[in-house]
């Protein structure tokens, strides 16, 4: 009869929550000891968003709760502090969703939860989402000069990822009665990044992380889109002034053709022709196959062109040989422009991700090396050396990583070694895949995009299954604006989606994944 009793108790806690005056009475709220500030807290009415692909998702009525927590004065005098907020729908499922930052951060993202959530945000399907600036304010993504002050630098790596984690939860059963059922993380770059350091820093706090492109080991990252762009500088065009023209050692058609040719040589690897290579494991396209028998023309390399095209993405090695950053996938998509805000395609190089043009013929990937190696505040946030994950797979934890094959700034085949050493360390990749998957997007940019690519999936989707219903996802459904009409399995990592030999082969349904 008292169980009875509370569970009526919480449900109708739960049903006040949902209202307008709920809403504006969490501006009042305080919790013990802990330095919180709540700016505003608004009621919004259900009403339409305007998705991608020219989808539109209706948002449920929802509290949106805004604040700080953690206000102080850094030692420049400057003001710092966490901001965050935080969507609490009407409709709450009971789930909680944390939505990963990109760049540098220093803003605070709408709470919508849309990464790799197909056409449906968290925040539509009834989740509790938060997102964060992870403690400071900046301009433009990459505002780095709150570095100059400890503290916003430590929030930045992980700190305030776990603080915002923890205050969420909170606030979500303050307003509800009742703390989240289960919790998820999603994030791609700085947020597949974030969403690494949440199952290595944090293991108990999610029951499923999802990270996209993770951004790590992000100085040796830009040394490697360095040392594509130098490679292909020293065979480049010279301007009036003498130096080389960024972006000019390949034309047009040079660029085209050598996507003809490594469509030709990998296409089919899947069982289809259609654009796009769905093995690239298997794919062995070596520019070397292009180089013209006699003086340059249309459809041919020179042989500078090559050799260039095979240092660049080898990737870069140090003095002695050794590998400082694994190099790059051929892929369809080492052509892209760049257009509508999207990194351009290792090919084109005409500028970095961050910042524009590099002009250098030369690089000293030692001296490079040393810098990034010596950099112990970046070493602190970075994912990438943390393997051991048994405390978070022994919670039930759940782990997903996807990548763009042709993502230009953060090599796939990075996530690809952090996947297998990671594996290594607990147990096999046989172990792991009761806990871990990763699925490679094959013509897929950073985080999306792709003139042949089908860079809207729904991992999150395939999370939820996973944790709530014990559904491991042995494949996700991709779909893309680049080619309507046309689906495709992402099978998880070694596998690939191959073409049964029948049936429509623009329909996922006629695809199976192949080890």
């Amino acid at each position: 009869m008292k169980t009875t009793i509370l569970l009526l108790l919480a449900l109708s806690s739960a049903a006040a929550a949902q209202s307008p005056a709920a809403c504006a009475e969490m501006a009042k709220l305080k919790l013990p000891g802990v330095p919180l500030e709540i700016a505003r807290a608004e009621w919004i009415p259900a009403g339409p968003l305007a998705g991608g692909r020219g989808v539109v998702v209706v948002l449920p009525a929802h509290c949106r709760i805004e604040g700080m927590l953690d206000r102080r004065s850094g030692a420049n005098g400057k003001s710092y502090g966490i901001g965050f907020a935080l969507g609490l729908p009407g409709n709450w499922t009971g789930q909680f969703l944390q939505q990963g930052g990109g760049g540098l951060n220093g803003s605070v993202a709408v709470p919508l939860g849309a990464q790799a959530a197909g056409d449906q945000p968290a925040l539509a399907r009834g989740m509790a989402v938060v997102t964060t600036d992870t403690g400071h304010k900046g301009t433009g993504g990459f505002d780095s000069s709150f570095m100059q002050d400890q503290q916003a630098v430590l929030d930045f790596e992980f700190v305030a990822i776990g603080r915002v984690a923890t205050l969420a939860r909170q606030i979500i059963e303050a307003y509800y009665g009742k703390p989240p059922g289960h919790s998820y993380y999603v994030g791609c770059s700085t947020g597949g990044r974030e969403a690494m350091l949440m199952t290595q820093r944090y293991p108990q706090y999610f029951d499923g992380v999802v990270a996209g492109a993770p951004a790590m080991r992000t100085s040796l990252s830009n040394l490697a889109t360095r040392a594509v762009s130098v490679a292909f500088n020293r065979i480049a065009r010279k301007g009036d002034d003498g130096r080389p023209i960024p972006g000019s050692a390949f034309s047009d058609s040079d660029r085209a053709a050598v996507v003809n040719k490594l469509v030709a040589a990998c296409d089919t690897l899947d069982g289809v022709k259609d654009g796009m290579i769905f093995d690239p494991l298997a794919c062995k396209f070596d520019p070397a196959q292009m180089v013209c028998n006699g003086p340059k023309a249309e459809g041919c390399l020179s042989p500078e062109q090559v050799d260039a095209m095979q240092k660049a993405f080898a990737g870069p090695k140090d003095s002695k040989g050794a590998q400082v950053y694994p190099g790059f996938f051929f892929d369809t998509g080492i052509t892209a422009a760049g257009a509508g805000g999207g990194i351009a395609g290792l090919l084109v190089s005409s500028a970095s991700p961050v910042g524009g043009p590099i002009p250098s013929v030369e690089q000293n990937v030692d001296a490079e090396v040393a810098t990034a190696r010596a950099n112990l505040a970046a070493q602190l946030g970075d994912s990438a050396y943390w393997v051991n994950l048994n405390t978070f797979s022994a919670h039930g934890g759940k782990l997903l990583f996807y990548h763009g094959v042709s993502d230009p700034w953060f090599s796939a085949k990075d996530t690809i070694g952090y996947y297998e050493r990671m594996a290594q360390a607990n147990g096999g990749q046989q172990q792991v895949r009761n806990w871990s998957r990763l699925f490679l997007a094959p013509g897929m940019g950073h985080c999306g995009g792709g003139a042949a690519a089908l860079d809207s999936f729904d991992m999150l989707g395939a999370m939820v299954n996973w944790v709530e219903k014990n559904t491991p996802p042995d494949s996700v459904t991709a779909t893309g604006r680049a080619l309507p009409g046309r689906s495709r399995p992402l099978c998880a990592y070694p596998a690939h989606a191959q073409y049964k030999g029948e049936g429509n082969s623009d329909d996922a349904a006629n695809f199976v994944c192949k080890p």
